[in-house]
């Protein structure tokens, strides 16, 4: 039975059934929807996903929350690449009895061709990045100096590529040489410069508001015109590490993210990947990860001062 706390966050959104729009696929997270041939509407669920796995038991609003936080980010950076929002309502793509099920919760977007990789850039060692640096000194073949720690901020931002697995499967870091090769060397330079100048002008931003963005991954997709186009979701906590600064300043990591979700699997042993079975989760992981959530949306996403 779920206790009296969880109850009272709501009714949870697993997956969506929209009868009006042709289902292209269910993700870790969104379920995709063909808004005729040139657009998408893109629904996020309650699913969590963790290890490339994901689990039974959703958070209740959390796909509220990362809609709020995408289409904040999205607006923000805009000057720096276009994004796939088509400026249209996604409620007026559905029936009117649907409405209320993709409200608050959807973006309209234009239909991209995805580029093959996630853009990945560290401002801290931390994940994958810090367990391949205590075992080879480097991340993604960038050499990295000795004695660094998951809170020592690196002297600059790190690009560090990685693929972008199937559900069920790992994301692998990979070299910027591979990159290269995957998508030629001119549109390599380009995903690492813009994933770089987005990084900045967001980590700029949460320090304002006394967060720090650890590290974060982007995806970027090319339009019909062949611009690099930012996609999918931004610098949300199921995309980035988000820690609280004054905690750190003490040395203390204090995340704004699924980290409570990570601590279970680990403590229980679950290694993850497509062999995983889906997990119920205990109450108070749910609600740690839906208050960290939820903290985060409300210090980054508030109005300037």
């Amino acid at each position: 039975m779920p206790s009296a706390a969880l109850l009272a966050l709501g009714p949870a959104v697993r997956s969506t059934h929209l009868a009006s729009l042709p289902l292209i696929a269910r993700g870790k997270v969104r379920d995709l929807y063909a808004v005729g041939a040139d657009r998408m509407l893109m629904v996020a669920s309650d699913r969590l996903s963790a290890f490339d796995v994901v689990m039974k038991a959703p958070v209740p609003g959390k796909g509220r929350l990362l809609t709020q936080m995408a289409l904040f980010w999205f607006d923000r950076l805009a000057a720096i690449v276009p994004n796939h929002l088509s400026g249209e309502a996604p409620e007026s793509v559905v029936a009117p009895d649907e409405r209320a099920e993709v409200e608050g919760r959807s973006m309209l977007v234009r239909r991209l061709a995805p580029l093959p990789c996630e853009a990945v850039v560290r401002g801290y060692v931390a994940g994958s990045g810090w367990k391949e640096y205590t075992r080879q000194g480097s991340v993604c073949g960038l050499a990295l100096p000795a004695g660094l720690t998951p809170i020592t901020p690196l002297a600059e931002p790190i690009f560090t590529p990685a693929t972008k697995a199937a559900v069920g499967d790992h994301d692998e870091n990979i070299s910027f040489a591979r990159l290269e090769a995957l998508l030629g060397a001119e549109r390599a330079a380009e995903v690492r410069a813009t994933s770089i100048r987005l990084y900045e002008a967001a980590r700029e931003h949460a320090a304002a508001r006394g967060i720090v963005i650890a590290d974060t991954k982007f995806e970027f997709g090319l339009d019909a015109a062949g611009r690099l186009t930012l996609m999918d979701e931004v610098l949300t906590p199921d995309s980035s590490r988000l820690w609280l600064a004054d905690e750190l300043a003490h040395g203390r990591i204090v995340a704004l993210d699924k980290q409570p979700l990570r601590d279970w699997l680990e403590r229980i042993g679950v290694a993850g990947g497509a062999a995983q079975a889906a997990l119920d989760l205990p109450d108070e992981v749910i609600l740690g990860v839906h208050e960290r959530y939820q903290r985060a949306c409300t210090m980054l996403c508030r109005d300037a001062a």
